[in-house]
C-alpha cells in the first residue's frame, strides 16, 4: 500500500523529530490531503509538538479556486487557524523575508504532474533560494508523478526563463517533485547564496512505473485536481503535449468535462486533420523514422463546445486522445509528439490559418506564448516549415531527451 510523504510524516515519530518545537509553514494547495482525506494544514495541525505558524498558496490558490493564469490570489487569514495564508501568485511569486520570519522552515506538499510547464515547480525553486538566503530549512512531503517515469520533449534554452520554465528542464521531466527538487539544489546551485538544508521524505510502495497506474497509485489513491483544468489522472498524462496549446489560437477544451484531452476550433474539420496526421505519420514511418508518434494511445475525431473561453458557446471540431484504456503505456505515449503532428497537419491543411496566440503568458511579453511554453522556437518553427520533416523535429527532441536522461538518472528516488 502506497504511503505518501505526508501520510508517513504524520504517522512516522522518527520524522517528525527534526520539525518538533520549530515554527512551520507550509506550502499546499487543493489536492493536499492524506491518505485519509484530512487536508495537510489540519494533519500538521493535530500533531503533537508541530507549530505551524503559517502557509502559502502557489497559483490558482491554497483553495484551488483560480482557473487560468495570470488571476491572482490574495493573502488571508485561514478562518480556522487563524494564520496568515501568503500567496506566491499575487503581489509576488518568491516568499518575502516578512513572510519567511513567521517559520524557521518551510514543508511542501504539492501534487504535480511531471511537466516543465507546471508553475508549482518554478514555485517550489522560487521557496528554496529565498529559503537559503535566511537559513530555513525546506522538506518536500513527495507525491507521485502521474505521467510517471518516462520522459519526453525539449530542455528549454537558455534566454528563455519564466515562470513556466524556470531553467534547462525537459518538458516532461519523468521525476517527483521530491526528486526534482533534489536535482533543482544541484542544478541551481549558482542560485542559492547559501547551503540549503533540504529534507525530501520519500513515498513508500511506490511503483512509478507500476500498470495500472504507470505513475498514479490509480487503485488505491482518489484523485484530487492539484488545478482547475486537470480533473482527471487522464488530464495529467496527456499535458505535458497538451499544453502547447494554450499558446495557438485552437481549444484545448476548457470550458468542458474533458480539458486538455483533444483541441478543435470551428473553423477547422477535426476527421482531416486526423487523416492528414495518420498521412504525415505514415511517410515518416515509411522514411525510416523510428519513433511512432502515435502510439500509446486512441485517437478520433469529435465535436464540442466550450462553456467559457476559447470559442465560448461555439461549436469545435478537433480530435481526441484517450489514454484511459488497458493499452496506455506512458513509454510508447508521445505527448509532445502527438501535439506537435497535430498542428503540423493543421498547418498543412490550413496554411494561412492564424494558429499562433500573441498575447502575454504568464506575464511574458516580446515572445510569442508558444515559445514561452515550449522554451526556444523550434516547434513553432517547424510547423510552420511546409519543408520539414517529422525527422527533423525528432532529431531535436531526441537529442535533448538523451541529455535530459544521463544527467537526472542519480537524482532518481524510485528505481
Amino acid at each position: 500500500m502506497i504511503q505518501l510523504g505526508i501520510d508517513r510524516l504524520v504517522t512516522e515519530v522518527d520524522l517528525q523529530k527534526k520539525m518538533r518545537n520549530k515554527k512551520l509553514g507550509l506550502l499546499a494547495h487543493a489536492a493536499s490531503y492524506t491518505g485519509k482525506m484530512v487536508h495537510t494544514l489540519d494533519a500538521l495541525k493535530a500533531i503533537s509538538g508541530f507549530e505551524i505558524t503559517c502557509a502559502f498558496g502557489p497559483q490558482h490558490g491554497m483553495r484551488g479556486e483560480k482557473q487560468y493564469n495570470m488571476i491572482e490570489s490574495e493573502d488571508y487569514i485561514d478562518p480556522i487557524h487563524q494564520i496568515p495564508v501568503f500567496s506566491l501568485y499575487g503581489k509576488t511569486r518568491r516568499p518575502l523575508p516578512e513572510m519567511l520570519n513567521h517559520c524557521d522552515g518551510v514543508l511542501v506538499d504539492l501534487q504535480d504532474v511531471g511537466c516543465r510547464i507546471y508553475t508549482y515547480l518554478t514555485t517550489v525553486l522560487y521557496v528554496m533560494e529565498e529559503c537559503a538566503k535566511l537559513g530555513k530549512f525546506v522538506c518536500i512531503l513527495d507525491r507521485p508523478n502521474p505521467a510517471g517515469r518516462a520522459i519526453e520533449g525539449s530542455i528549454l534554452k537558455s534566454g528563455n526563463e519564466s515562470f513556466v520554465g524556470a531553467g534547462p528542464i525537459l518538458m516532461r521531466h519523468g521525476m517527483t517533485l521530491g526528486e526534482m527538487a533534489i536535482w533543482m539544489k544541484s542544478a541551481f546551485k549558482k542560485n542559492f547564496v547559501r547551503e540549503l538544508d533540504l529534507e525530501v521524505i520519500p513515498l513508500k510502495g511506490y511503483g512509478i512505473n507500476s500498470a495500472p497506474g504507470y505513475g498514479w497509485p490509480i487503485e488505491e489513491r482518489a484523485w484530487l485536481n492539484p488545478s482547475p483544468n486537470i480533473p482527471s489522472v487522464s488530464a495529467a498524462r496527456v499535458y505535458s503535449g497538451a499544453v502547447m496549446f494554450e499558446g495557438t489560437t485552437l481549444s484545448e477544451g476548457r470550458g468542458t468535462t474533458r480539458p486538455f484531452e483533444g483541441f478543435g476550433a470551428p473553423d477547422i474539420d477535426g476527421v482531416k486533420i486526423l487523416k492528414e496526421m495518420e498521412r504525415l505519420h505514415h511517410s515518416a514511418r515509411s522514411n525510416g523514422i523510428q519513433t511512432d508518434w502515435l502510439a500509446g494511445c486512441l485517437l478520433r475525431p469529435f465535436y464540442f463546445e466550450p462553456t467559457f473561453y476559447k470559442h465560448h458557446g461555439k461549436l469545435c471540431s478537433g480530435v481526441q486522445w484517450h489514454v484511459d484504456f488497458e493499452g496506455y503505456d506512458p513509454d510508447l505515449f508521445k505527448p509532445y509528439r502527438l501535439v506537435a503532428l497535430a498542428l503540423k497537419a493543421t498547418r498543412m491543411l490550413y496554411p494561412d490559418y492564424s494558429l499562433w496566440r500573441d498575447f502575454p503568458y504568464e506575464y511574458v511579453t516580446g515572445r510569442l506564448a508558444i515559445d514561452v511554453i515550449t522554451g526556444c522556437e523550434t516547434l513553432r518553427k517547424w510547423v510552420d516549415d511546409s519543408e520539414a520533416e517529422l525527422a527533423d523535429l525528432e532529431s531535436f527532441l531526441a537529442s535533448d531527451e538523451k541529455i535530459w536522461k544521463e544527467q537526472t538518472r542519480v537524482y532518481q528516488i524510485y528505481k
